[in-house]
């Protein structure tokens, strides 16, 4: 198994971060609300307090992922 193989996935996987936030930006908002609400003052934030939000938010990452990768693969057919 290389080690540069990971890297320039881990690379990749960093370079669209943005654009994967950006298409989620309500679901990431919505998740922040929930974990900021849940955490005021010294609380530390429990598991499963904020799972239906995560859960939103996973699956926009998901989907949105999905879709750039379909999207690249069309403009590489080109």
């Amino acid at each position: 198994m290389s080690g540069s193989n990971v890297w320039s996935r881990t690379r990749e996987r960093l370079r669209i971060f943005p654009e994967l936030l950006a298409q989620c930006a309500d679901e990431a908002a919505v998740y922040g609300k929930c974990v900021a609400a849940t955490t005021t003052g010294k609380q530390e934030l429990k598991k499963d307090l904020c799972v239906k939000e995560f859960e939103a938010l996973k699956t926009c990452f998901t989907n949105a992922v999905s879709t750039i990768s379909k999207n690249r693969s069309l403009r590489c057919d080109m």
